[in-house]
């Protein structure tokens, strides 16, 4: 009875199309930051380790190389200071969280791409073609 009562309150504060994005995909993430009266976008890129919870509290962690050294943020999903995440490339991983990438140095880091099915028509049968000729 209580879940139902936090999650009507939350329903308010969360976003209506959050981003669509998996662990092992390298987003640029675009937040908001405010400066004074200023307003400017910056961009973090990287690789989704981790996404953990769920409704306000759903968070997902990016990992980037900055001068030979790993810097990961924790960025919640429904977060009004996000603008927007953009997936610059699938990667294929078979793990929920990708620790392992932390220990790992230059080409070993990159993770292979997923591959993208083309959706093809069905064959249309013989009978049907013949239909629509007469």
């Amino acid at each position: 009875m209580i879940n139902r009562i936090i999650e009507n309150v939350e329903a308010a504060y969360l976003k209506k199309n959050p981003p669509q994005f998996d662990v092992g995909d390298t987003v640029d993430v675009a937040t908001r930051i405010i400066e004074g009266d200023k307003e400017r976008i910056q961009v973090f890129s990287g690789t989704v380790i981790m996404r953990k919870g769920r409704g306000t509290n759903e968070t997902f962690t990016v990992r980037r190389i900055v001068n030979n050294e790993g810097v990961e943020r924790i960025f919640p999903i429904h977060s009004p200071f996000i603008s927007k995440v953009t997936v610059k490339r699938s990667g294929e991983s078979r793990r929920a969280k990708l620790f392992y990438l932390r220990h790992r140095v230059g080409k070993a880091v990159r993770l292979t791409e997923k591959r993208r099915v083309k959706k093809e028509e069905a064959p249309t049968t013989e009978p049907e073609l013949a239909a629509s000729a007469t």
